[in-house]
């Protein structure tokens, strides 16, 4: 499931080409990614609008309109967000969900193959009701071990699920929320309440170090994610854990166990570094 820094990749190169431009058109081909708009509605707002911005809240893209409305979209495991300079071919036009054909002439294009991902519209109480349930953006400068510290302050669970959880922590999940802990010496089973000040400085840098460095790898490919121009990320070569059940520790060389026990996802780790 694209994670921070895959939304924030495909989000800065979409940007470029959406901002300041109409939307002469748009077509929904599926309406069970819809949450909370009926398919006419936000076709009706789309179309004549302009994209004024757009950016990322967690694990959203966010698209604001001229009209200040918002257009969210979560891609989730198989969705993509791309622009094409030219007409759809039968595979692309296969998937699609979304297409808002801008007045150039080039089309936005929400590709989801399970349709897992979700689209909304918001206007503003509604993007101020959305936005305030979720947790801090850890690449933000306000983003201190105290702020991660307090956000976790008086909950017992694993660690793992709690900078999973969106309320508390945006836009980290699975993948990261393994290397994070990983690079923190953390086990990921450990009750959030015990953790030391310490532990959460060393959180604090690991997390913020992952993310950076994956966005600078423009996210991690494991099977569908793609970028805004459809290129594949590439810190799936620098993960250190995810995805290497059973292989050598990086750091250690003791073969890395797996667990299904913490949250139901798959957590890798290594007993020796994360004791």
């Amino acid at each position: 499931m694209p994670e921070l820094p895959e939304v924030e990749t495909i989000v800065r190169e979409l940007a470029p080409r959406l901002e300041g431009f109409r939307i002469a058109d748009a077509r929904l081909m599926k309406t069970d990614v819809l949450r909370g708009v009926s398919k006419a509605r936000l076709l009706r707002t789309l179309k004549g609008n302009s994209f004024e911005e757009v950016g990322r809240r967690a694990k959203h893209a966010v698209f604001r309109l001229g009209t200040e409305h918002r257009l969210v979209i979560q891609p989730r495991m198989t969705g993509s967000l791309v622009v094409h300079e030219r007409a759809l071919t039968r595979d692309e036009r296969r998937y699609a969900v979304l297409v808002c054909t801008l007045e150039d002439g080039r089309l936005l294009v929400y590709r989801d193959v399970r349709r897992l991902g979700t689209v909304w519209l918001l206007d503003e109480p509604g993007w101020a009701a959305y936005t305030v349930r979720i947790g801090p953006e850890p690449l933000e400068e306000t983003f201190t071990p105290f702020v991660l510290a307090e956000r976790l302050r008086g909950t017992a669970v694993a660690i793992k699920k709690a900078i999973m959880d969106q309320r508390r922590l945006a836009g980290v999940g699975n993948i990261y929320a393994n290397e994070a802990l990983f690079e923190a010496g953390i086990d990921p089973s450990k009750r959030t309440s015990k953790l030391s000040l310490e532990e959460f400085a060393r959180l604090h840098t690991a997390v913020t170090g992952v993310l950076e460095r994956a966005l600078a790898a423009s996210g991690t490919t494991v099977r569908d994610y793609r970028t805004g121009t459809g290129a594949s990320g590439r810190f799936q070569f620098e993960l250190k854990v995810y995805g290497r059940a059973r292989q050598p520790c990086v750091v250690c060389g003791r073969r890395l166990t797996t667990t299904h026990a913490i949250d139901g996802r798959q957590t890798t780790l290594c007993a020796t570094c994360q004791r």
